[in-house]
């Protein structure tokens, strides 16, 4: 006689992943639903209870839903990137994954997966000093006596992306004197190789490249203006228009008398008038004590606008409005 029997699977195994933990990383500026990698476990019962599905499960990074950064298969495991992922705002982040038998009633178990973001070179170096603008002209100021290895301005830049892609170089483009100036390669300062001499320009023009270690480079150019000077007036001669700057002013001191002028002819006019009221001789006295103060105010206005427009006369760093007004910032620096 032959028996047979048949047994029946029983829902008592749990899916069991190949690993304790996952890691994989990404290169950052990605294409959207693109394919990281792949998670898997095993189930050691039968059938349908040893179908496995997997399940992410709800958590936040940075504030931010895990499930609006990655995805995952319910039939295979792959994971996936549902948006571009920006190294400068996410640099890693973490997340666990279920896989759920179909068992009835389902077992399960969860496991821990760390995506780490790789730098790309995609930023650019920023220079934040010297500042650039349309509007105005910023002159270092460097005395003709100048020693060798004088400091005339340091180029100072950032780069947002990290490690190699972060490391900044500096290099002359472009210079009025290639034998009067040099730039440190890693620093940004600018120094001076040989003496300063009269016959040197007074207007020099250095352009210096500052260019990141990223594959590819990117680079940004900054302009620097330097006055080879002693004196205040002598550079005003090199980088403004100082008879447009004088006529300004002229005008402007014409319009002030002009209004003045007529202000006072009106006051005039209006105290002629009050005096036909006043019949007390105390009054008038009173209204002639006003009158004089009047006259001493509208001087003092003239005076203050006489000094508004004197010039300084020493060795500094200039900032030369060039937008038509001709505003002219004169900043004392330390010579080092």
């Amino acid at each position: 006689v032959t028996l047979s029997l048949q047994i029946s699977d029983v829902n008592d195994n749990a899916p069991v992943f190949d690993k304790s933990s996952y890691e994989a990383s990404v290169q950052e500026n990605n294409t959207p639903g693109l394919s990281i990698f792949t998670v898997r476990a095993r189930d050691a019962d039968f059938n349908q209870n040893a179908r496995v599905s997997y399940i992410l499960e709800d958590s936040s990074v940075n504030g931010v839903p895990v499930s609006s950064l990655v995805s995952v298969s319910a039939d295979s495991g792959v994971i996936h990137a549902v948006r571009s992922f920006d190294y400068e705002q996410i640099k890693d982040f973490h997340f666990r994954i279920k896989a759920q038998d179909g068992g009835s009633p389902p077992l399960s178990s969860n496991v821990s997966v760390k995506i780490t973001i790789q730098d790309q070179n995609d930023n650019a170096p920023q220079v934040l000093y010297p500042v650039q603008s349309g509007a105005s002209v910023v002159a270092e100021i460097v005395p003709r006596l100048a020693d060798v290895g004088y400091l005339v301005t340091k180029v100072v830049a950032v780069d947002v992306d990290s490690g190699q892609n972060a490391w900044l170089s500096y290099k002359l483009q472009k210079v009025t004197d290639r034998a009067l100036f040099e730039v440190g390669l890693q620093n940004g300062e600018i120094r001076t190789v040989r003496q300063v001499t009269d016959k040197d320009a007074v207007k020099q023009r250095l352009t210096v490249v500052v260019v990141d270690n990223g594959q590819p480079s990117r680079s940004a150019t900054v302009n620097v203006n330097v006055a080879v000077a002693d004196s205040f007036p002598e550079v005003l001669s090199e980088f403004t228009d100082f008879t447009h700057d004088k006529s300004y002013n002229d005008n402007l001191t014409f319009y002030l008398v002009l209004a003045l002028a007529v202000v006072s002819f009106l006051f005039i006019v209006s105290i002629i008038a009050i005096l036909g009221c006043f019949t007390n001789l105390e009054q008038i006295f009173q209204l002639f004590r006003i009158i004089r103060l009047f006259t001493q105010t509208t001087c003092t206005i003239m005076r203050k606008s006489d000094l508004k427009y004197g010039r300084p006369c020493s060795e500094s760093i200039i900032s030369l409005d060039t937008s038509g007004t001709q505003t002219l910032t004169h900043t004392q620096r330390r010579k080092l």
